[in-house]
C-alpha cells in the first residue's frame, strides 16, 4: 500500500492490537507526507533529533493551516503548558513542578510509596477466590486514579465524573477520521472545559481552607515565577489529573499483558522483584503507553532524512516506532527485561519530557510487584484483548483473565 496512507492505517482501529508492522513500514519508507498534509517520522535517530530541536514547536498557533488544529485545542480555556514553547512553557512547567518533586518538593513522590503499596495490596486482595478478573477495571485503573486524586486533593467520590470527562477528552484527541470526528472533538472540548471549571472551583476552596495537596500548593505558591492565573491553574490541574493516571493505566495494563505473554519473564520477576525497575524500562520501550506525538510544527523549513518538512506543517513523531528501531536496539521486537542501554521514548524527550515519569515508574513497579503473584494459575481470556480506540494513548480497554482449569 502507498506510504502516504500510513497514518490512515495506523489510526484504523483494525490495527490497534498490532501496529508494529506498520511502524516497520514507516521506518523503511523514511519521512512520509500523508494524504492530510502531515509528515510522519518513525526512526529513532530522527525522533531524537526533533525532540531536541528548538525549531520544532509544540504550540498549535504556529500551524500554517489552522483547520488542522484539533478542536480540542481551540477552546476558551488556555492550553496546558505542554501546548506552549519556551519561555512560557518553561515558566508554567516550573510552577507545576514545585509542589510535585525535586528540587522544591524532593520527598513528595517517595512519600507515596507506602500508600501505593497499600492500595495495590488491597486491590489484589479482592481477587481472592475469583475465577475471572478484569485487570483494567479491577486493578490498573483504580490504582493510579486513586493516587493522582489524593495527590491533587480531588475527593474520591468524584472519580466517576473524572473518568467520564477523561474518556471524552481522550476520544477528542483521536486522529481517526470519520463522520463522528467533529462530534468527538466537540464532546472532548466540552469535557475539558467542565473538568477545568471543576478543578478551578476546587482550587478556590483551597484558598481559604488549604490542605496538604497539590492544588493547595499551586494556589498558595509564591515562588519566583509568580502565580498561575485561574485559567492557567485550570489547564495545569486538568493536565496533571488526566496525564497523571491515563498513561499509567496503559503502562500497568500493557505490562501485565506482556508478562502473561512471556511466562518465563513473569516467573523471573515474581521470584526476584529487584529486577522490576529494569523490566519497567523495557515495558516503556516495548509496549509504551503513548505511541504518537501529533502536535509538533516546524518554525522553519526543516530537513529530516533528506525530506524537507515545510514551516507550519503538521509533524507527527511515532515514538513507539522509534522504540522498535533495529538501528538503535538489538532485536527490538524481543521483550528483554534485562536489556541494557535502554534509552527509550516511553516518556517522550527533550524539554517536553513527562515530568510525571518518576511517579509513573514508582506506581508501575509497585503495582506489578503486587499483581504478579496473583497471576499464578491465570491465563488470558481473550487474545488479543479489546483495545481502547485511541491510537495515541494505546492500551487494552479490558484485560480479562481466567483461572486455568484445575489450577
Amino acid at each position: 500500500m502507498p506510504p502516504d496512507t500510513l497514518l490512515q492505517r495506523i489510526t484504523d482501529y483494525a490495527n490497534r492490537a498490532d501496529p508494529y508492522p506498520l511502524y516497520a513500514e514507516l521506518r523503511e519508507n523514511g519521512v512520509t507526507r500523508q494524504t492530510d498534509g502531515s509528515y510522519l517520522v518513525g526512526t529513532y535517530e530522527d525522533i531524537a533529533a526533533l525532540l531536541h530541536d528548538p525549531r520544532i514547536s509544540s504550540d498549535s498557533r504556529n500551524r500554517t493551516d489552522q483547520d488542522t488544529v484539533p478542536l480540542l485545542r481551540r477552546g476558551p480555556q488556555p492550553a496546558a503548558f505542554i501546548g506552549f514553547d519556551d519561555p512560557e512553557h518553561d515558566r508554567l512547567r516550573r510552577i507545576a513542578m514545585r509542589p510535585f518533586g525535586p528540587p522544591h518538593s524532593p520527598g513528595r513522590i517517595d512519600a507515596l510509596r507506602t500508600d501505593i503499596t497499600r492500595i495495590a495490596d488491597e486491590l489484589v486482595g479482592g481477587f481472592r477466590d475469583r475465577d475471572r478478573i478484569d485487570v483494567v477495571e479491577d486493578f490498573a485503573y483504580p490504582l493510579p486514579v486513586t493516587v493522582i486524586c489524593r495527590l491533587l486533593g480531588v475527593p474520591h467520590e468524584d472519580v466517576p465524573r473524572i473518568r467520564g470527562w477523561t474518556n471524552d477528552v481522550v476520544a477528542g484527541l483521536d486522529l481517526r477520521p470519520g463522520k463522528d470526528a467533529d462530534d468527538r472533538a466537540a464532546k472532548g472540548l466540552e469535557a475539558r472545559q467542565a473538568m477545568g471549571v471543576y478543578l478551578g472551583d476546587l482550587a478556590d476552596r483551597r484558598r481559604d481552607d488549604p490542605s496538604d495537596d497539590m492544588l493547595s500548593a499551586l494556589v498558595h505558591d509564591s515562588g519566583p515565577d509568580g502565580h498561575l492565573t485561574r485559567g492557567e491553574l485550570m489547564a495545569t490541574a486538568t493536565l496533571l489529573l488526566i496525564a497523571g493516571h491515563e498513561t499509567t493505566v496503559n503502562l500497568i495494563t500493557n505490562g501485565a499483558l506482556t508478562l502473561l505473554r512471556h511466562p518465563a519473564a513473569l516467573r523471573r520477576l515474581r521470584d526476584d522483584p529487584g529486577l522490576m525497575p529494569g523490566a519497567v524500562e523495557e515495558l516503556l520501550r516495548y509496549e509504551p503507553p503513548v505511541h504518537l506525538l501529533p502536535q509538533r510544527t516546524p518554525l522553519a523549513d526543516v530537513e529530516v532524512s533528506e525530506v524537507t518538512v515545510p514551516k507550519g506543517a503538521p509533524l507527527i513523531l511515532v515514538l513507539a516506532s522509534g522504540n522498535r528501531d533495529p538501528l538503535r536496539f538489538d532485536e527490538p521486537d524481543r521483550f528483554d527485561p534485562a536489556r541494557e542501554d535502554n534509552q527509550h521514548f516511553g516518556f517522550g524527550g527533550g524539554v517536553h519530557n513527562c515530568f510525571g515519569a518518576p511517579l509513573a515508574r514508582l506506581e508501575t513497579q509497585l503495582a506489578l510487584r503486587a499483581l504478579l503473584p496473583r497471576l499464578e494459575g491465570f491465563q488470558l481470556a481473550e487474545e488479543p484483548p479489546p483495545y481502547r480506540s485511541s491510537p495515541i494513548l494505546r492500551g487494552p480497554r479490558h484485560l480479562r483473565i481466567e483461572r486455568v482449569p484445575g489450577s
